[in-house]
């Protein structure tokens, strides 16, 4: 007969941020003000407020961004933008990897502990492909899977904490994985922002951007990172038929 887990503050502390931080971002109304709309409304009042707020706002952003990535919720693309819009490419791209690697790393941290069990008989079924990776080479396939979206974000932290990842290899392979997605969103924001600085608003159809030279870089940079799934697939698929 085996011992049930005891209760600590510490095993629940993961589950306890996610939830505090789930109720503030509703009750703040905050998912009304993550569109491109409310941006263009607001953007000569954003930059200035940033301007002279800078610590402020970088923490605003940041722990924004660890609440969206801890609980999925659908605005990550949204804020993404938001840091180029907000902060330029360059602190964009850092802001943006520093919130959601530290979101990711608190639900990875939850599923370790008071939610573990919920959530392993929920997507089990989903993250069985992942298992013989992760056990294989964790670091490897992890980075992997940062690189090359072969499933949900969400569903690859799920998984690595079930498989007896550690938080640091999570940490780190996550941070660097997420490098090039985060630079493309930060520069479509700061292109969109130099776009509303010079009061015209930005058409996101494809030609729109194409005839706009600040989305030469996002745009490459959207092309090749839809290009690797593919890529990755067809050298696998050879691989397996050698």
């Amino acid at each position: 007969m085996t011992d049930k887990p005891r209760f600590t503050f510490a095993r629940f502390l993961p589950l306890l941020l996610l939830v505090a931080g789930f109720a503030a971002f509703f009750a703040l109304g905050l998912q009304r003000y993550l569109s491109l709309d409310a941006f263009q409304q607001n953007h000569t009042a954003l930059k200035e407020w940033v301007s002279a707020h800078q610590t402020e706002a970088v923490l605003i952003f940041v722990a924004l961004y660890i609440v969206a990535t801890a609980f999925s919720l659908p605005v990550a693309a949204v804020l993404s933008i938001a840091g180029g819009f907000l902060f330029g490419i360059v602190y964009g791209t850092l802001w943006i990897i520093i919130g959601a690697t530290v979101g990711a790393s608190l639900l990875f941290l939850a599923a370790k502990t008071a939610l573990g069990d919920p959530l392993r008989a929920r997507f089990a079924d989903r993250i069985k492909g992942m298992e013989e990776g992760f056990r294989a080479n964790a670091f490897s396939y992890l980075l992997l899977l940062r690189l090359v979206p072969l499933f949900p974000f969400f569903l690859v932290n799920l998984a690595a904490a079930f498989t007896g990842v550690s938080l640091g290899l999570f940490f780190v392979t996550t941070a660097v994985g997420i490098i090039p997605g985060a630079f493309v969103f930060a520069s479509i924001g700061n292109g969109i922002g130099a776009l509303f600085d010079a009061g015209q608003q930005p058409d996101l159809s494809l030609m729109g951007l194409l005839s706009r030279p600040e989305f030469y870089i996002p745009i490459i940079g959207f092309t090749l990172l839809s290009l690797i799934p593919i890529v990755y697939r067809a050298i696998s698929g050879r691989k397996s038929t050698q």
